[in-house]
């Protein structure tokens, strides 16, 4: 089976300052994979590179066998792949419902005059697009919130109005950036659930930046361990969980279990 995602040998400098060296990634179709690392590793960094909001300095990126390096962020999201960010990327003043269907709207293909006339297409596209953004506010537990303000929802309910909006685009993979960030222990074991939910109702690879060792291990078939912008270890999660350098450089010699 051939590659999803392949990264090779991908490295980036900012100004004199080497963030990412030799960097390479394989995911493939269906699987759940996570980036790991200290703070300020360059996982983050990794991301941004793949999916276009820096081009990296060296390396090649494919999706799907297709060079996806260089293009702008909204073209490598037309081709498949979704994401969330670190730092919630809502838009403040629009209410939940709203947000999933505007995820929807690059798929429409009514145009300008279908919407202007108001024609039996546009009719057809818009209240699919209203039954499939409801399908997902119910499978990430906030149909409920429907017509509230984003802003006004708790902080893990906002994290999953991104991840629904990052589904309504339809992904091949989907890249999650700390989903668990800021998230109540409670909350911590719904999003295990949604993410198992959504990476078998939608047959979705997964990529994920996750600080929470117990939910990377939990979630992830194939782990990467980075430091300093650099691999030092990958493998499934018991491997990962008992490599002694990957326990010193991240947590200090601690038990990841």
């Amino acid at each position: 089976m051939s590659a999803l995602l392949n990264v090779n040998k991908m490295t980036h400098f900012f100004g004199g300052l080497r963030a990412v060296y030799n960097y390479n990634l394989n995911i493939e179709p269906h699987q759940i994979t996570g980036l790991i690392g200290p703070n300020g590793a360059g996982k983050t960094t990794i991301f941004n590179l793949i999916t276009g909001v820096y081009t990296p300095t060296q390396g090649s990126i494919t999706l799907e066998n297709e060079n996806i390096k260089g293009l702008e962020t909204n073209e490598i999201a037309a081709k498949g792949l979704g994401r969330t960010f670190q730092n919630l990327a809502l838009w403040r003043h629009m209410n939940v419902l709203d947000h999933i269907k505007m995820a929807h709207y690059s798929q429409l293909s009514y145009g300008l005059i279908g919407a202007f006339l108001n024609t039996r297409k546009c009719r057809e596209q818009e209240s699919q697009i209203e039954e499939n953004s409801f399908r997902l506010l119910e499978l990430f537990d906030i149909k409920q919130h429907a017509d509230q303000i984003v802003t006004n929802l708790s902080y893990g309910a906002q994290r999953r109005v991104e991840m629904a909006r990052a589904m309504a685009t339809k992904p091949k993979i989907l890249f999650l950036d700390e989903p668990t960030a800021g998230m109540t222990p409670d909350e911590l074991g719904q999003m295990i659930k949604i993410i198992r939910q959504v990476h078998q109702d939608f047959d979705v690879a997964i990529f994920l930046i996750e600080h929470r060792m117990k939910f990377v291990m939990e979630l992830c078939q194939h782990i990467q361990t980075l430091v300093f912008g650099e691999l030092i270890a990958e493998g499934p999660p018991e491997e990962i969980q008992n490599n002694p350098e990957v326990i010193e450089a991240y947590l200090g010699k601690e038990d990841l279990s």
